[in-house]
């Protein structure tokens, strides 16, 4: 059978053009005993993809190789098996990459629950929800009535951060970049109040949204949002560095912030990444759906068609253009 798929044939420079990828078309082979054949329906696009397509050896996670298919997080059904944990009809998530098809051995799949929509999958229980999670809860260490602010508070994982906060009984302000979106994060996510980051009263409004400093700063972005809510830290309190994405389309990256206030507000600053914590999915995903069951956590979902749609498409990640949870339906 033939199906198509997209590989990176070239490093990206300061931004993700159409010539760093190919799309091929390719015929799937024979199962082997263990494997499976996975039939994608739905593909997510991440900020992180940025970096995975770079040259830097140091990351993380090492970079996708020129010529191989591009790595994504998915949504796919087992449509052929020779492998009896994964019987045909089996719905799972993984890396499975950006293509129609895909042959596993299942090392690195996750079954699904059968009552929770693939949209929901990749929205909450997926990459965006488990980086939600590690960051908020095993890394913050959030408690009821601490102030929590989330920058990029209207993107995937900055709204499940912000919710799952408020399950916890924070008190949350999350950043933004319309007001369209500041409005869903509090009418429909329950923050109790969210800023529009191109503000030109952006440091007035923050300072009057926590009136009594902020416990836990959770970073996506950077930006002048990062130096305001530095410093309204209060004495112990936690940065999660999860992202920055103001960063990832420039040559130079902007400075940081002083360190002098780390010393004087004893803070605690820590980046994550999810690769390291791939031992604790399934107690997360645990965790992760039973807000979900019992309505706390809620998602927007931003569908694009068609595997060859991610091409254009994963630039809205940097534009802001996305509302909601990015993603391509096959």
């Amino acid at each position: 059978m033939k199906y198509k798929a997209i590989k990176l044939v070239k490093r990206p420079d300061i931004h993700i053009t159409p010539d760093v990828f190919e799309t091929v078309t390719l015929e799937t082979a024979p199962l082997e005993d263990g494997q499976l054949l996975l039939k994608q329906t739905h593909m997510s696009l991440d900020p992180a993809m940025k970096g995975w397509m770079s040259a830097d050896t140091g990351s993380y996670i090492p970079p996708v190789a020129l010529g191989d298919v591009m790595r994504s997080s998915g949504v796919a059904e087992v449509v052929e098996s020779k492998n009896e944990k994964f019987p045909v009809g089996t719905r799972v998530s993984g890396l499975i990459g950006w293509t129609e098809y895909a042959v596993s051995n299942g090392q690195g799949l996750h079954k699904l629950p059968p009552e929770i929509p693939a949209e929901a999958v990749l929205c909450v229980l997926a990459l965006p929800g488990l980086t939600a999670y590690q960051g908020l809860v095993e890394i913050g260490k959030p408690k009821a009535g601490e102030t929590l602010v989330v920058s990029g508070a209207a993107g995937s994982v900055g709204s499940m951060v912000g919710q799952i906060a408020k399950a916890e009984g924070l008190h949350v302000i999350g950043t933004a970049g319309t007001d369209d979106k500041c409005r869903w994060l509090e009418d429909e996510l329950g923050f109790d109040k969210a800023i529009n980051y191109r503000s030109e009263d952006l440091a007035k409004q923050l300072r009057g949204a926590t009136p009594d400093g902020v416990d836990i700063y959770f970073e996506n972005t950077g930006g002048p949002v990062q130096h305001i809510v530095f410093g309204r830290m209060n004495a112990h309190g936690r940065i999660i560095v999860c992202g920055m994405i103001a960063d990832y389309n420039t040559d130079k990256p902007s400075p940081g912030p002083n360190w002098l206030n780390i010393i004087r507000k004893r803070l605690t600053i820590q980046g994550f990444t999810m690769p390291d914590h791939w031992d604790k999915v399934p107690a997360m995903t645990a965790k992760l759906s039973a807000y979900f069951m019992a309505g706390k956590l809620k998602y927007r979902a931003h569908k694009l068609q068609g595997l060859e749609s991610a091409i254009e498409g994963i630039n809205l990640l940097f534009t802001g253009g996305n509302t909601g949870k990015l993603m391509v339906v096959l």
